[in-house]
């Protein structure tokens, strides 16, 4: 199988469960997935199921609170760079049929990391895995370099309401 890039974009819910859901999809074939987030260190609902998934691994490169732009530390930075260098590790190690990198374009609008490093890593990419990024905000050149860009677009929100995350849907 020729691997290959794949990017869920927009303002809309469900990148990362649509990225999560071909992860489940990959598995009932008998593949295997690795999940690096970025941006996210708290344990949601589908990261606890996951554990019990032997097909799929799930790393997080994130924190527990959710920051804001203006609020960006060397730390964030730092972690976001590791994550990066982890999923090289990950492709180069040829173990995985699918690599998601969860929220990195988000990390990316962020400035947690370079957009240059993340269009070298996309361009370095072997195709033998299938690589999936999501995340608000996906640059002009990210999405010209993948083979597939889906934009999930808010119509209406209850977020918008007062409506805040809710166990089990959001969390």
């Amino acid at each position: 199988m020729k691997g290959r890039i794949q990017v869920y974009t927009g303002d809309g819910k469900g990148k990362t469960t649509a990225a999560f859901g071909l992860a489940l999809r990959a598995a009932g074939n008998g593949m295997k997935s690795y999940i690096g987030q970025f941006m996210k260190g708290a344990r949601y609902g589908e990261v606890k199921y996951l554990e019990r998934v032997k097909e799929i691994d799930v790393e997080q490169f994130g924190w527990e609170d959710c920051i804001r732009k203006e609020d960006v530390t060397e730390f964030h930075k730092e972690r976001t760079s590791e994550g990066l260098k982890t999923a090289y590790e990950i492709v180069s190690s040829k173990k995985y049929d699918i690599v998601i990198l969860d929220e990195i374009l988000v990390a990316v609008w962020f400035g947690l990391i370079e957009e240059s490093k993340v269009v070298e890593f996309l361009n370095w990419h072997p195709r033998d895995s299938e690589l999936i990024l999501t995340g608000r905000k996906a640059t002009v050149k990210i999405i010209e370099i993948s083979d597939l860009t889906t934009e999930m677009k808010c119509v209406k929100h209850y977020y918008d309401k007062g409506v805040m995350a809710r166990k089990g849907i959001e969390l």
